[in-house]
């Protein structure tokens, strides 16, 4: 009985083994299958058995054109803990795919060996967000202390090293990007490498150098920097007034004046920088006096910062307005103060019948910005004798009306007669024309109206668009002071055959309340874009009632959602937008980044989902603004998909999810934003010593 019993038994088991082999013949056949999945699967399922032996076919499967096969011979590799493998892990670190690469760091981690640990600690500042991540994960289960600390910190000394060589060794262009790089840094050493080089002979250098000493937010290097505004090459300039601007030191306000009002290239750029500088009488009383010095084109926007300031002195101002020589800086910032300069509309209004034809523009919109309904008779005076001007000058030669269709036999979409080619001509017209059908009742179905193109009304227009501009300022005053039967007026002309009339009558039909506002908005599906960006602006201006009709287009808008969005941004959305701005988040393209922006001044709680699925889509735009966004509107329920982008490779964005979750005020990520204290660029180390002061002290008030 016993012997029968280990028969039996000995049968079995070799019925067993004869089974095993054979299911890992099939497996071996499987690696040469021609589908991915199942030689995947067939290493997956030998890596179970842990045959030493099968260590050359992993090895082989790593080389494979399948990700999916190389990273499931990744993992393979990492079973084995087998030294002789980290090279070639360290390889498949750098694969072209990004879940391959995470495979193969936990699988790194498996061998525990220095040499793994230095492939994971080396390549986390070569490698993308997610798979800096897993190589922080890989050397939190490998027992590293301080894992993140650990591989900031040796990117950090790694950049640092590589753009001393650069500034040292490198070419012109490395030189170049090693000045800035090492002025991001934010360390002092750098101070003493970029301030030598800002005498440079190379101005590329030399303008780099500044940059970069601007970045480094070191005021030690502004008596070195003020000189070069006196520079005559631009670009020296212009990277003397960016440094400036960032290093915020009172003591360049006057040599920023003189340069804002020698009407250079890098005028403008002086401008802003002054606009950028803590507010002070310095500062104001500098910006005022640009307002009255300044070119038009740049002294208007400066005078209408200075009315969201208080205002400028008065006495200045009717000095200049007081003799016709200097008139035209009085009215220029008298545009820009517009109803803050109501007392100076009488000395205005004698210019509006002067005879230089600059001074009667600047006056007929400086009566315009002051909006005063006292000045409308002097407006439609100057009106009816511009309008008769412009009659003169647009007196059709040919009286009779041109005709909008083809005459039969001219229509190149009408098949001609004769022969092949009038057939094949029909066959394409034909095809054109259902196409266009087809084209035209998608938009329909969308709730777009179609864009028509205006059929010409002249054979030739001789009249410049320059002649009609002071018909157009007129037309845009007499909107803006409400002037008796201007609503029908504006309306005529809303379809003139000049884009500038037709452009200034809508703007007017603007400033005439909801009615005109309602009149006015289908004017965003003219063609010409510049006609909708100044029109979209205009309603934007206008209040609750402007914003409101840009926000109800919106939807129907194709090609210029980013004129519209940007007019809301410039000056606010209502809350009516929330919606329609989710949508465009949803939609992606480069508009999510003015929706983001304008959701997160709304506040708009609700937008939470959209935004954290947009901040989850790898490829999507906007990632910067998106971050921004949810921390305006502070809900903790996305600190931990914000907080993924702590481990983002692009600086600026560590630094704004760090400013996202300082604002949420959670502790969640306090080991990731401490490890940022040792981050190579200066702006992520503050953002993330910012953000654990801020949760510091907020589990702390908890308690």
């Amino acid at each position: 009985m016993r012997t029968g019993v280990r028969s039996f038994l000995v049968v079995l088991s070799l019925l067993s083994a004869a089974g095993c082999s054979g299911s890992r013949d099939q497996l071996l056949a499987d690696l040469q299958s021609p589908r991915p999945e199942v030689r995947a699967l067939a290493v997956k399922k030998l890596a179970e058995d842990a045959r030493a032996d099968d260590l050359a076919l992993f090895t082989r499967a790593a080389k494979d054109m399948a990700s999916i096969v190389r990273g499931e011979a990744a993992s393979a590799l990492g079973k084995s803990q087998d030294p002789r493998v980290v090279d070639l892990l360290g390889e498949l670190l750098e694969d072209s795919d990004v879940d391959v690469q995470g495979q193969a760091a936990m699988a790194l981690a498996q061998v525990k060996n220095d040499k793994a640990k230095a492939y994971l600690t080396l390549q986390y500042g070569r490698r993308g967000r997610q798979t800096r991540q897993v190589i922080v994960q890989a050397l939190k289960q490998a027992n590293v202390p301080g894992a993140m600390a650990e591989v900031v910190a040796a990117e950090s000394k790694a950049i640092w090293e590589r753009n001393l060589l650069a500034i040292n060794e490198g070419s012109l262009p490395e030189r170049v990007g090693a000045a800035e790089e090492l002025g991001k840094s934010g360390r002092p050493d750098a101070f003493n490498r970029l301030v030598p080089l800002v005498r440079d002979s190379q101005v590329i250098l030399a303008a780099a150098a500044v940059r970069g000493l601007g970045d480094l937010g070191d005021k030690r290097a502004v008596p070195a920097i003020l000189p070069l505004l006196d520079e005559s090459f631009p670009e020296l300039r212009e990277s003397a007034i960016t440094a400036l601007t960032r290093l915020q030191e009172p003591q360049a306000i006057p040599r920023l004046q003189a340069v804002a009002v020698e009407k250079s290239s890098v005028s403008p750029l002086a401008i802003d920088a002054l606009l950028d500088m803590p507010r002070q009488p310095q500062t104001d009383a500098a910006l005022c006096a640009i307002a009255l010095d300044a070119g038009t084109r740049e002294a208007i926007p400066v005078a209408r910062a200075m009315r969201e300031r208080g205002g400028c002195p008065v006495e200045p101002i009717v000095e200049r307005l007081s003799r016709p020589s200097t008139a035209a800086g009085g009215l220029q910032v008298v545009i820009g103060l517009g109803p803050a300069a109501r007392d100076l509309l009488p000395k205005v209004l004698p210019y509006i019948t002067q005879g230089d034809a600059t001074l009667r523009a600047l006056a007929v919109d400086a009566a315009a910005a002051i909006g005063d309904a006292s000045a409308a008779p002097v407006l439609q005076k100057a009106f009816e004798q511009e309008l008769a001007s412009a009659q003169a000058l647009r007196q059709d030669w040919v009286t009779q009306k041109l005709p909008e269709r083809y005459g039969p036999g001219f229509d190149p979409s009408q098949p001609a007669s004769g022969g092949d080619s009038a057939a094949k001509r029909e066959k394409h017209a034909s095809l054109m024309a259902r196409v266009k059908a087809l084209n035209a009742a998608k938009t329909r179905e969308q709730g777009r109206p179609v864009v028509q193109q205006r059929a010409p009304a002249e054979l030739f227009d001789d009249v410049d668009s320059s002649k009609l501009e002071p018909l157009a300022g007129l037309l845009r005053a007499l909107g803006s002071v409400k002037a008796p039967g201007a609503l029908e007026l504006l309306k005529n002309f809303a379809g003139d055959s000049s884009v500038t009339v037709r452009t200034a009558a809508l703007v007017g039909l603007t400033r005439l309340g909801p009615e005109g506002v309602a009149l006015a908005k289908n004017g965003l599906f003219e063609a010409e874009r510049d006609l909708v960006k100044t029109l979209a602006q205009a309603l934007a201006e206008q209040g609750e009632a402007g914003r409101s009709a840009l926000v109800e287009l919106l939807p129907q808008i194709h090609g210029e959602k980013l004129v519209v969005l940007d007019a809301l941004v410039k000056t606010g959305a209502p809350a009516s937008a929330v919606g329609e701005l989710q949508k465009v988040v949803s939609e992606g393209g480069p508009e999510v980044v003015l929706a983001a922006t304008l959701l997160g001044r709304l506040k708009a709680k609700e937008a939470v989902p959209t935004l954290v699925k947009a901040l989850e889509e790898p490829s999507g735009v906007g990632r910067r603004e998106l971050l921004t966004a949810l921390g305006e509107l502070g809900d903790t329920t996305a600190a931990e998909v914000v907080a993924r982008d702590l481990y983002h490779d692009l600086p600026e964005i560590r630094a704004a999810a760090a400013g996202a979750l300082t604002k949420m005020g959670t502790g969640a990520q306090a080991d990731a934003l401490d490890a940022l204290k040792s981050d190579y660029y200066r702006r992520v180390r503050e953002a993330a010593v910012t953000a654990l002061a801020k949760t510091t002290t907020a589990a702390e008030g908890a308690r």
